[in-house]
């Protein structure tokens, strides 16, 4: 991978929580509202981003997982911009947030594809991201299970719509993709050289040797 790619994605998989964090202080009454909206569509921009680089960076490592999980977690972000403009539309139009919710399922296909189905395969991806990472080593194992761990912590903030708790998952998720990204930008991040396709094995290496690792 390019190291302006690498560098890019990692400063948008930091700004991505950074910006999310940011945009809940500006909730009110329980309800997102125009500004938390806008910052919530600029952080699915830098989410994808960043996720992306992951995501093609590991897919020699889990090919199979790659190519699913890149889809799924596109779409869960996605999901996420489509609840920040409703945020946005519900101050707007000065409905509650029950009151859209409500309205929404007056179009039951429109609301499960846009909201439904969307909005839980982002933290759903995170998790199961979290876990690949540590299983393989690409990245400190509690590195891993931390970015699982804000993963459960994101809904749990989000559907209740409780600020005090949405501010830890969010310092959660802070901190665990804010080091997966300066690993990434740094090209530390790190996957066995014996599981990439066509890489010899450290009988076939030139010498007889063999690191074992590579960096990203």
């Amino acid at each position: 991978m390019q190291t302006s790619t690498r560098v890019i994605a990692g400063i948008c998989l930091i700004a991505a929580p950074a910006v999310q964090a940011l945009s809940t202080f500006f909730w009110n009454d329980h309800r997102q509202g125009i500004t938390t909206g806008a910052l919530i569509v600029i952080a699915t921009v830098c989410w994808i981003v960043g996720v992306a680089a992951v995501f093609r960076l590991i897919e020699p490592r889990v090919p199979r997982f790659a190519a699913i999980g890149l889809p799924v977690a596109v779409y869960g972000c996605v999901g996420g911009t489509a609840f920040g403009v409703q945020g946005m539309n519900e101050e707007l139009f000065n409905v509650s947030h029950a009151e859209a919710v409500r309205l929404l399922d007056e179009h039951q296909l429109a609301a499960m594809v846009g909201f439904w189905i969307s909005g839980p395969l982002f933290p759903t991806s995170m998790f199961v991201l979290g876990l690949v990472l540590a299983r393989i080593r690409a990245v400190p194992v509690a590195t891993g299970l931390l970015i699982s761990a804000g993963a459960i912590a994101f809904p749990l903030s989000r559907i209740p719509r409780e600020v005090v708790i949405a501010h830890l998952a969010d310092l959660v998720l802070l901190i665990a993709f804010a080091h997966l990204g300066v690993l990434l930008a740094t090209g530390k991040m790190r996957l066995p050289l014996r599981d990439r396709p066509g890489t010899p094995t450290p009988a076939q290496a030139p010498g007889g040797q063999h690191e074992g690792y590579q960096s990203a």
